[in-house]
């Protein structure tokens, strides 16, 4: 998205649906405020972008460059480019609409090990918004070649989760 910040804030102010009075009252600035934002007059203030990211549901690198977090599509790798399952990493984003942000790392050998001796993930993890992610599914696509952006759920309440190997 190749736009000044002002304009990015604009927009995802709208995609959210939000008047600037809206977003104003939800930032605990005026609505001048906002405006002077969206026309480049002013920027928010620093330590107010992790708020305004999580409002406008994006995050604050998003905001700042207009780049979205690296997601790879799905590939699906014929057997002779697969690697093996050990140099591989499942990585696990949950942003809950409550602001709490998760962000697991697990090596796929890891994963392997805890399916083999029947772990649920949340015990893995520690994250029980993790629970109804079916693991051995997840890990039999990447053994048959499944590669990048797996699974991704935004619930209504605005959690998200988002999984994908590399």
């Amino acid at each position: 998205m190749d736009m000044t910040l002002g304009k990015r804030i604009a927009f995802f102010r709208k995609e959210k649906g939000f008047t600037q009075e809206g977003l104003a009252q939800k930032m605990n600035v005026s609505a001048q405020a906002v405006s002077k934002w969206e026309n480049d007059q002013t920027c928010p203030d620093v330590q107010s972008l992790p708020l305004l990211s999580q409002i406008l549901g994006i995050t604050v690198d998003e905001l700042l460059s207009g780049r979205k977090e690296n997601m790879p599509a799905v590939v699906m790798l014929p057997e002779e480019k697969r690697r093996d399952i050990s140099e591989m990493m499942l990585r696990i984003v949950v942003d809950s609409a409550d602001g709490d942000k998760v962000r697991v790392n697990l090596p796929m050998a890891l994963v392997k090990v805890a399916i083999e001796l029947g772990m649920e993930m949340p015990q893995v993890s520690g994250n029980k918004a993790l629970k109804s992610i079916d693991f051995k599914q997840i890990f039999e696509l990447v053994s048959h070649g499944a590669m990048g952006n797996l699974v991704e759920v935004e619930s209504s309440d605005g959690d998200t989760v988002r999984i994908f190997v590399e």
